[in-house]
C-alpha cells in the first residue's frame, strides 16, 4: 500500500510537469503574473492596491519599458493605479485598456478545505483564488500581453494605454475617477476595453460572448426608523426595530415596472430554454410579451435584473443595549436602476413602501450613463475576432446588472466594451463569493483572444 502511494505521487508530480511544459513561454510568464497578482492582498480598506501596481510596474519596466510610460500614481496611501504606455505610430487615438486591481474581501475559513483566496490554486482544470476572475485575469493578460507587443518591436496605429486601478469594487479613492479628474491626459482614448462582459457555456461548450455596452447604475439607500426609546422591562407599541422590519417586509414584495430596452431584448434572443419559458424570452426578444409572460421571465433572478430595477436589503443595525428599547434601526438597500430609469420614481416607490415611520434617504446622487454603440465599428472587430476563435458562437451586446468603471468613462465621453474573452458555466455565480474559480483552458484562451483583439484594434479605424 506504501509503494502505490508513492506510485501515484510520483506520476501526479510527472503530469503536473508535463502540464507546466506544455505551456508556451507567453502563457508561462502570463500565469505567474496572474499569480503574483493574485497573491497580493488588495482588499478595502487594508489591502495593498500599491503593492499591485508597483509589482506591475517593475515588470513592464524590466521588459523594457521606458520609465516615463510607466507611471504609478498614489493618490492615498494603499491606493495606487498603474498607467502604462506602448507608443504606436500615433496616425489614431489611443485605445485604452482597464482592469482594476482591487478585490473583495475573502476569507479561507469560508473557502473549501485546500483552497485560500489569497493563493493561486490549480485544481481539476480550474483556477481558484479571489480576483481570478473578477479582476485579475484581464489585469494580468493586458501585462503580459503588453510586455509582449514590446519584445516583439510591434508599433501599431494607436497607442495602447494599459490602466491598472484602485476601489472599483468599493472604498472612497476610485482609480478611474481620480485619473478623470486630475490626469486625464494619462487615460485619454478614442475608446475603452474594460471588464463587464465575459463568455457562456452550456454544458462546457461556448453558446455566447457577451459585449457589455451599458451598466445599471449603483445607488444604495438608508431605510432608518427613530423612536424615543426607554428602558426594555416597560415596552409600549412604538418600536424602531419593529417598524425597520415592517418596512422591510414589504420591501421584499416591491417589484418596480418592467422595461424592455434593445439590450435586454437582444440578450433575450440568444438564450436557450424550452417550453413556456422560451415562449416568453422570444416575446420579450420581440417587445411584444404579455403580462403573463413577464412575470414567467421575471421568476428567474437573472432574467429579473435585465427586466427591471431591483432593490434589496444587504445590512442591518440597531439599538444601542440589551435592557433599552431601541433608538434607531437602520438598514442599508442596495438598488440597481436600469439605464434611464429615473432615481426620484426609485426614491419615491421605496419611500411608499417604507411608510411614514421609516425616513429613506440616498447615500449619493445616481450618475446613469448613456450606452455604447453595439453597432460601432470597435463592435464589428470584436465580432470578427470572436469568431476566428469560437466560429458560429454569436457575440451578443449585453447589460451589467453590476456597477463597472465603464459608466464613468462613457460619462466622460469614452465609449467602453466589456469585453474579455473568458467563458465560466451558465448560471454559476461564484464571483463575489466562495471558491472563486476561472476554467485553466478558459484563461488561455481568453489571453489569446484579447492579444488578437487588442492587435486588431490597435491597426484599424
Amino acid at each position: 500500500m506504501h509503494d502505490m502511494r508513492l506510485f501515484v505521487a510520483a506520476a501526479t508530480l510527472l503530469l503536473g510537469a508535463a502540464h507546466a511544459q506544455s505551456l508556451t513561454p507567453h502563457q508561462q510568464l502570463t500565469r505567474d503574473i496572474y499569480k503574483e497578482l493574485v497573491e497580493i492582498r488588495t482588499v478595502h480598506p487594508d489591502g495593498d492596491n500599491t503593492a499591485a501596481a508597483r509589482a506591475m510596474a517593475k515588470r513592464l519596466l524590466d521588459a523594457g519599458f521606458d520609465a516615463k510610460d510607466v507611471e504609478v500614481v498614489e493618490p492615498h496611501p494603499l491606493k495606487g493605479n498603474l498607467v502604462a504606455r506602448l507608443r504606436g505610430t500615433g496616425e489614431l487615438k489611443p485605445v485604452l485598456l482597464l482592469a482594476h486591481l482591487d478585490v473583495v474581501e475573502a476569507k479561507k475559513e469560508d473557502w473549501s478545505e485546500g483552497l485560500d483566496p489569497f493563493k493561486l490554486t490549480e485544481r481539476d482544470g480550474y483556477f481558484y483564488g479571489r480576483g481570478v476572475i473578477d479582476d485579475k485575469a484581464m489585469a494580468a493578460i493586458f501585462v503580459a500581453n503588453l510586455i509582449r507587443y514590446r519584445l516583439e518591436g510591434w508599433k501599431p496605429k494607436r497607442d495602447l494605454i494599459v490602466a491598472l486601478t484602485a476601489d472599483e469594487e468599493g472604498g472612497t479613492h476610485n482609480g478611474v475617477a481620480w485619473l478623470l479628474k486630475n490626469r486625464r491626459d494619462l487615460i485619454e482614448a478614442q475608446f475603452g476595453l474594460n471588464e463587464g462582459g465575459g463568455g457562456q457555456y452550456r454544458g462546457g461548450k461556448p453558446y455566447l460572448n457577451g459585449v457589455q455596452v451599458s451598466e445599471k447604475v449603483y445607488l444604495s439607500f438608508d431605510f432608518e426608523a427613530v423612536n424615543p426609546g426607554g428602558h426594555s422591562s416597560v415596552p409600549g407599541k412604538d418600536n424602531a426595530i419593529y417598524e425597520l422590519a415592517g418596512a422591510l417586509d414589504r420591501l421584499s414584495r416591491l417589484e418596480l415596472p418592467a422595461r424592455l430596452n434593445y439590450v435586454m431584448r437582444m440578450t433575450a434572443a440568444k438564450e436557450i430554454e424550452t417550453g413556456a419559458m422560451s415562449e416568453a424570452l422570444g416575446a420579450v426578444a420581440r417587445g411584444n410579451p404579455t403580462p403573463e409572460q413577464i412575470q414567467r421571465v421575471s421568476t428567474v433572478p437573472r432574467y429579473n435584473a435585465q427586466l427591471r430595477t431591483t432593490c434589496v436589503a444587504t445590512r442591518l443595525e440597531g439599538g444601542h443595549a440589551d435592557n433599552a428599547l431601541p433608538q434607531r434601526a437602520k438598514a442599508t438597500v442596495n438598488c440597481r436602476l436600469l439605464p434611464g430609469e429615473d432615481p426620484k420614481f426609485v426614491l419615491s416607490e421605496l419611500q411608499r413602501v417604507a411608510g411614514d415611520r421609516v425616513r429613506v434617504k440616498p447615500h449619493f446622487d445616481a450618475s446613469p450613463s448613456q450606452p455604447s454603440d453595439p453597432q460601432s465599428p470597435v463592435m464589428k472587430t470584436i465580432q470578427r475576432v470572436s469568431e476566428s476563435l469560437w466560429p458560429g458562437v454569436p457575440v451578443v451586446p449585453v447589460m451589467s446588472t453590476g456597477a463597472t468603471d465603464g459608466s464613468r468613462l462613457r460619462n466622460a465621453e469614452i465609449p467602453v466594451y466589456g469585453v474579455n474573452g473568458l467563458f465560466t458555466e451558465a448560471g454559476e455565480n461564484r464571483i463575489h463569493g466562495r471558491d472563486e474559480r476561472l476554467g485553466v483552458k478558459a484563461f488561455y484562451e481568453g489571453s489569446e483572444f484579447l492579444d488578437r483583439l487588442v492587435r486588431a484594434l490597435g491597426n484599424s479605424e
